[in-house]
């Protein structure tokens, strides 16, 4: 883990872990898969009747739970927070726009340029928001 300097100023070892997963909360994880192995180019590293995991870049996961079985049950409803994916460049932000589009998400942001970069935002089938950027 990281070093941090406390108050004294003494170098202390950190004891915040790393974020290593996003868990959405779906009614299917079978289709939610699908929608996911197709969207990502990608198969799950992981399947069962209620969970799904898929591997990311840099170590993250991105995990897809049945929301009939999550303990304790959630309380947020899809929309309420986002996964962001972040290109290299602002036309590729249009391409993955055009991508999805035709494969037939629904576009809830078109493509525009904002403060932090250039984006659009769209959503999964249980309402999720994927949003694409190319940072400014």
């Amino acid at each position: 883990m990281p070093a941090a300097i406390g108050a004294d100023g003494d170098t202390k070892e950190s004891t915040m872990p790393d974020a290593s997963f996003v868990i959405l909360y779906v009614n299917s994880p079978a289709q939610s898969a699908a929608f996911y192995r197709d969207l990502l180019s990608r198969e799950p590293i992981e399947s069962s009747a209620t969970f799904a995991m898929f591997a990311l870049r840099e170590g993250m996961m991105l995990g897809l739970w049945s929301r009939h079985t999550v303990r304790p049950a959630p309380a947020a409803m899809p929309g309420g927070t986002e996964v962001a994916f972040t290109v290299d460049a602002p036309a590729d932000v249009d391409r993955t726009h055009a991508s999805w589009r035709a494969k037939g998400l629904a576009i809830v942001q078109p493509p525009e340029n904002l403060d932090f970069g250039r984006t659009f935002v769209a959503l999964d089938p249980d309402g999720h928001r994927l949003r694409i950027l190319a940072p400014a």
